[in-house]
């Protein structure tokens, strides 16, 4: 008879869970919750020892491999294709020929992101929708980004081959026309829809968004559904005001029938439709208060960082030597990872910060026309337009800021982020690479370098960035903002360093066949691995 855990030791195991993984289990499912963590401590290899597991679990000796162990045992992955057709119907019928209509003249951009999108059938299901309304779809630049923190829910979405049972309640024609037989008695979902899809981890509590490192940002309709109801309040809280962030204005929210709530969506316009309660965003009303909870995250991007030497020709910049020593710098009270550049005005800040781009905008135009050289509202412009999913402008902006200041090494890497977006992979790593010789010490800047050449299968220059960044963070505490970031900490970037390789390893431990047809990516710079 294994030991059960104590009291102490679940209302301990409980609270972990709320806070790294936003997961509620209330005292009436701690049955659930005993049994999720039994599950994970027998494959993290403690055996029937659930109680040494939740005591190195509470230890913070848990490594990032065993935390998602444990979030899929504790998340429910249960879905099919085309669930809660009401919702569906209005997407299709509703919000899809609006969004044609009015983004046809921004370049056939649409975006859409599905958060807790567990074993792909939702995220698929939308795909397969445009596909259908949208003739000319090549002439489009689609995004569906689906996330999850169940990596491995993540890894079978990528696969895209489901069982019958993912298609209880489906349309008929369904898999006759999307899907192939397998020799195995699934079902493969056809090319054409897998890639229009692109898996990333994402932790709806822990990591940052919206923001242009996770593709999170400018949404035209977010899909969060059957999620929301897993959460304590606090954190469904903010990952509703996030959401709310993350969508450009006038798009959608889109919940489960059972998740709507007029006051949980308040800064959203609520529209009923038959069968169905959606939300949108409008204009935020100028009395809006930013709840406490977000004031830290507000204060820990307040700085933007920059550097202050020369900034040599390109050609130097390509040769130069980015390695950084081996010893890890000592801890120095007071000090940052890169020194801080003047502030934009604070209430244009603040406004950028609550999602209030049209009004940041305004204010931050005034001050460049009474400033020509005034390069830090010119980047904060640039990242309200980015923000928005206005490359064009945002890549203006950028520019123009990085001509005022050339030694500002977040301008460069913004507009790597931007360029990234636009397709251009390697216009973007030279300006990655002005940015970490402007300022060696800027940890993102490394860190994106070494996705990017972990996504054209460069190894060893992946490793030589991703040590450049473990070197940077070696002096920081945990829950030291990383610069740049706009909020996530060094402990969560050094996760995703160690995320990013492990999928490498696990990648190159398996058959050269089956590793072709993914299309997953970390949470991080639009890297597109197999987990």
């Amino acid at each position: 008879m294994t030991a059960g855990l104590s009291g102490t030791l679940m209302t301990e195991l409980s609270g972990f869970v709320e806070a790294r993984l936003g997961l509620h289990f209330p005292r009436e499912r701690g049955s659930d919750l005993e049994r999720g963590a039994r599950a994970a401590s027998r494959e993290c290899g403690f055996e029937d020892d659930v109680v040494g597991f939740v005591g190195r679990l509470l230890s913070a000796a848990l490594t990032q491999s065993e935390l998602e162990i444990l979030a899929s045992h504790l998340t429910i992955g249960e879905t099919y294709f085309f669930r809660e057709k009401n919702s569906l119907e209005a997407f299709e019928q509703q919000i899809v020929p609006e969004l044609i209509r009015t983004r046809d003249g921004f370049g056939g951009q649409l975006r859409i992101w599905s958060a807790g999108c567990a074993s792909g059938e939702e995220p698929y299901s939308l795909a397969i929708i445009l596909s259908k309304m949208i003739p000319q779809l090549k002439a489009w630049k689609i995004t569906i980004l689906a996330t999850d923190l169940n990596t491995r829910a993540l890894h079978r979405a990528s696969e895209g081959t489901y069982t019958d049972w993912s298609f209880r309640e489906s349309p008929s024609w369904l898999k006759s026309t999307y899907f192939k037989a397998t020799a195995e008695g699934r079902w493969a979902i056809s090319p054409a829809i897998k890639k229009m899809v692109t898996f990333s981890y994402l932790n709806l509590v822990e990591d940052v968004y919206p923001s242009l490192l996770t593709g999170t940002n400018a949404m035209d309709v977010i899909f969060c559904r059957n999620v929301l109801m897993y959460f304590a309040g606090p954190a469904r809280e903010k990952v509703i005001h996030r959401f709310h962030r993350s969508l450009a204005e006038q798009s959608w929210l889109i919940v489960s029938p059972t998740e709507t709530s007029q006051t949980l969506f308040s800064e959203f316009a609520t529209v009923s439709l038959p069968g169905v309660t959606l939300y949108r965003k409008g204009v935020v009303p100028p009395q809006m208060v930013i709840p406490s909870f977000f004031q830290r995250e507000h204060e820990a991007r307040a700085a933007l960082q920059a550097a202050h030497r020369m900034l040599a020709e390109p050609e130097s910049i390509k040769h130069a030597n980015l390695d950084l020593p081996l010893t890890p710098p000592q801890p120095q009270a007071g000090v940052a990872l890169s020194p801080e550049i003047e502030i934009p005005a604070e209430e244009a800040l603040e406004l950028y910060q609550q999602g209030r781009y049209e009004e940041a905008a305004q204010l931050l135009i005034a001050q460049v026309s009474a400033n020509a050289n005034n390069a830090p509202a010119m980047l904060l412009l640039a990242r309200v337009y980015a923000n928005q999913g206005k490359l064009k402008p945002a890549l203006g902006w950028c520019e123009k800021a990085i001509s005022a200041d050339k030694m500002t090494a977040c301008a460069h890497y913004l507009r790597a982020t931007i360029l990234l977006e636009q397709g251009l992979p390697e216009e973007a790593i030279g300006s990655l690479r002005r940015a970490v010789y402007v300022d060696t010490r800027f940890a993102l800047g490394h860190f994106a370098l070494g996705s990017l050449a972990l996504r054209q299968g460069d190894v060893k220059e992946s490793e030589r960035h991703f040590n450049n960044v473990l070197w940077l963070l070696a002096s920081c505490g945990p829950e030291e903002i990383v610069p740049e970031s706009e909020g996530l900490s060094a402990r969560r970037l050094r996760e995703i360093v160690s995320v990013q390789r492990s999928q490498e390893a696990a990648e190159n431990r398996t058959p050269a066949p089956t590793r072709t047809h993914s299309r997953t990516r970390s949470t991080s710079f639009s890297t597109k691995l197999v987990r």
